[in-house]
């Protein structure tokens, strides 16, 4: 199947916030019945008691669903996501899986860790076990690929407990920069990325990450 040759949209680096494509569902019904609430709170006991609550919850959907703009790091490889090492394993193939875990607190739109092109994003079915069980191997995910300077590199979404929807922003044949936004996975999550033998890593189980600043890779 031949690639197009489309690029990822392109996106400032530094300073200000905006929201995560990919939020509606979840964030537009949420104010807009804080909304209404708020509206109709001085003449309606039952909107008042609704108003407190509904308007808490917008307020967390709207710091979920943040997305700040970054200045990228420089270097071969980047965090795609913000959140905490969770595990750092060889694989069988020479690779080296870095598994970072993503809470509902962490911002949850994905960045590419390397510039190059989206070989195949493809999306597999499963359940939904808290991310940071070892039978989260089994819940829905998407799997991505980017043939870069470094070769294959492999990128797999992992949606948590709480998460029922992956949402990828580009397909296929996408030429995408270094930092690029990429994918939205909604709720608690993790994302593992898989460095090609010969790469070495640059962080340690339990650090923050923050994607699109933490370089993964050391030279």
């Amino acid at each position: 199947m031949p690639h197009s040759q489309t690029s990822a949209p392109s996106d400032s680096r530094a300073g200000g916030v905006r929201l995560a494509r990919g939020a509606s569902p979840w964030l537009l019904p949420t104010v807009a019945t804080a909304a209404l609430s708020l509206a109709r709170s001085r003449r309606s006991g039952l909107a008042k008691a609704v108003a407190v609550p509904a308007t808490a919850l917008a307020a967390g959907m709207l710091w979920f669903f943040r997305d700040p703009e970054r200045e990228i790091t420089e270097g071969r490889v980047i965090s795609p996501a913000d959140g905490v090492v969770q595990s750092i394993m060889p694989w069988k193939d020479g690779r080296t899986r870095v598994a970072i875990f993503m809470s509902p607190l962490n911002v949850h739109v994905n960045r590419a860790p390397l510039a190059g092109t989206v070989t195949s994003v493809e999306h597999i079915p499963g359940g939904f076990v808290p991310a940071f069980n070892k039978e989260s191997e089994n819940n829905e995910r998407v799997v991505w690929h980017f043939d870069t300077e470094l070769g294959d590199i492999e990128m797999i979404q992992i949606a948590g407990a709480v998460a029922r929807r992956i949402v990828p922003y580009i397909p296929e044949g996408t030429k995408v920069e270094q930092g690029d936004r990429i994918g939205l996975i909604r709720f608690g999550s993790r994302v593992d990325l898989y460095l090609p033998e010969g790469v070495e890593v640059d962080v340690e189980v339990g650090q923050k990450t923050v994607a699109g600043v933490t370089r993964i890779d050391r030279d």
